[in-house]
């Protein structure tokens, strides 16, 4: 099984933060193993002992709401207070709130799908679940010298600030040697 099946970055762009946690959705995490949510969510409803609160959660309406506005909503759906209702057409669309997997639960639904393909694929999940992790410590990182570099720009701000920059009266009132002599000493 080759390990670039999915592209990290195409991963980590469905990678969402709900209560401050990093998700990925049951929609997206059925296309990546090639199965349908419903089949996922199936599969996760009978190992709910496998998969804890920490692991995976069923969205509130509030969090759905935020959710839906970080990333779009079907032409065809609407959100009313409740829950997602199909409008106009009457097809297409989320008709229960989203189950969410944070990436201990991404790690365990390979043992649940029990394919050779849902392996490689968690193991991509997880990888870029590490990486997003990294590349956050990383920004950290930059944060915390960037600030110590502002401070230390401020003071010298602060320190330049006292220096005059109008020339004194001596630097103008000079008398100049008009005459340059040029000395050559033999070596």
């Amino acid at each position: 099984m080759r390990n670039d099946l999915i592209p990290i970055a195409k991963i980590q762009s469905r990678i969402h933060v709900v209560c401050g946690k990093r998700v990925m959705l049951d929609a997206d995490l059925a296309r990546f193993y090639g199965v349908t949510t419903f089949n996922l969510n199936k599969a996760v409803g009978r190992n709910l002992d496998r998969f804890p609160e920490n692991f995976a959660f069923v969205l509130t309406p509030e969090e759905m709401r935020n959710l839906i506005f970080q990333s779009g909503i079907s032409s065809s759906q609407a959100f009313d207070g409740e829950g997602i209702r199909n409008v106009g057409r009457g097809y297409g669309g989320t008709r229960k709130p989203a189950r969410v997997f944070t990436e201990q639960g991404v790690a365990m639904l390979a043992s649940v799908l029990r394919s050779a393909r849902a392996v490689a694929i968690s193991v991509a999940l997880v990888r870029a679940f590490v990486q997003l992790r990294e590349l956050l410590a990383t920004h950290r990182e930059l944060a915390v010298k960037l600030s110590q570099l502002e401070r230390k720009l401020a003071g010298h701000d602060h320190a330049t600030s006292a220096i005059s920059l109008r020339p004194s009266a001596n630097c103008w009132n000079r008398p100049r040697n008009r005459r340059r002599r040029w000395v050559f000493i033999r070596c």
